[in-house]
């Protein structure tokens, strides 16, 4: 069965270190499903590099897999460190930073439309 690039095959168990080629002094990122629901995309930081303060109008789920990013979300710094998840808020300021080279899988949740 053929998969489209934004998302992963089925039915596979995959290895999250081998779905992203980090780049240096740069970020790397990969959207491993999108449905109407929302996005689930994995994201390679190296040291120093950083998302700018966005907002998105729907909540979002981060879980860092390794390293470590800073957060500031609603002008509130935050630290979080490999195995920890954050809930940034919908239409809240947000940017993230990464100290050292960080991984992170970050889910988008869009409301429905029921």
């Amino acid at each position: 069965m053929a998969t489209t690039p934004a998302s992963i095959p089925p039915a596979e168990a995959l290895d999250l270190a081998t779905l992203i080629t980090p780049t240096e002094q740069g970020i790397s990122s990969r959207v491993l499903a999108k449905t109407t629901g929302g996005t689930v995309t994995l994201f390679a930081f190296d040291a120093g590099q950083e998302l700018s303060e966005h907002s998105a109008p729907f909540d979002a789920l981060v879980m860092v897999l390794a390293g470590v990013l800073d957060l500031t979300i609603g002008h509130r710094p935050l630290r979080a460190v490999a195995g920890s998840i954050v809930r940034m808020p919908a239409n809240v300021p947000h940017a993230v930073s990464a100290p050292e080279p960080a991984r992170m899988l970050l889910t988008m949740l869009r409301e429905r439309g029921d």
